[in-house]
């Protein structure tokens, strides 16, 4: 009975990752306090779905499109396939970290739903940088790069939500956000077990180019967390989808980048 109910919760806890992460339908899950918690250690492998679709996107078009007009269809699959839920997080984060000269205010920033220059000049950037690399990355690495993109990039909610507490405290009058339930919440099973899966596939996938993409990304996870520590003293979840962003970036540039 343990097993059965160890694995019932376990598909839970990937399917709440997947619902959280993507509009990919999936059965809905009765709510549980710490299920988003639970979850993250499978926000790498929902990358790895993410990933083989833009691939196969990828490899589809290829023969028949010029480069660049291959990574637009691929952003766009991207974009939709999340909902644009971490390029909101981005536009969110540099209008607070932007606009924002202390704490309250950055935090107050960051909870309007409106989209403020920086936001807008941010988001416009992240696109344009994605669309020009992922058009530039060799041909046949492309594929490999965009699996293990989707894969690297997510793996930094767990570092992120394992080392840094919520920004947001809970009140019954100020919800905490999405952030709040899963900093400092994300165990240490968790982080291990995601790290693994994702430099591991990362080297399969990848190979020797899998060195500078990893440390790519673990030195921008590093970097975006001592950041938001020191601005808002802890995460949210705009910071949790600005990382995100961020790391696409490096990553692709790894691949883009003429040795």
């Amino acid at each position: 009975m343990r097993v059965a109910t160890h694995i019932r919760r376990t598909g839970a806890d990937f399917l709440t990752a997947l619902q959280f992460l993507t509009r990919i339908p999936v059965p809905s899950q009765p709510y549980e306090a710490n299920s988003l918690a639970r979850s993250v250690k499978f926000f790498p492998l929902v990358g790895l779905i993410v990933g083989c679709g833009a691939a196969i996107l990828h490899l589809l078009l290829t023969p028949h499109l010029p480069r660049p007009v291959v990574a637009f269809f691929v952003l766009a699959f991207l974009i939709l396939i999340t909902g644009g839920l971490h390029e909101d997080g981005l536009a969110d984060s540099a209008d607070g970290f932007g606009g924002g000269t202390t704490r309250e205010k950055i935090l107050l920033i960051m909870r309007d739903s409106r989209i403020g220059t920086y936001g807008g000049v941010a988001l416009v950037l992240s696109l344009i940088g994605r669309l020009l690399l992922i058009a530039a990355l060799p041909l046949q690495q492309a594929p490999y790069y965009l699996i293990a993109t989707a894969i690297l990039s997510r793996w930094t909610v767990l570092p992120l939500s394992y080392f840094l507490p919520p920004a947001r405290l809970e009140t019954a009058q100020e919800p905490g956000g999405q952030g709040a339930r899963i900093a400092r919440i994300t165990s240490t099973g968790a982080l291990i077990f995601g790290t693994a899966l994702s430099f591991a596939l990362t080297v399969i996938l990848l190979k020797t180019q899998s060195i500078a993409a990893i440390l790519t990304t673990i030195a921008l996870t590093g970097l975006t967390g001592l950041y938001y520590q020191r601005r808002i003293g802890g995460i949210t979840g705009d910071c949790f989808g600005a990382t995100i962003q961020l790391s696409e970036l490096g990553i692709f540039l790894c691949g883009a980048w003429i040795l």
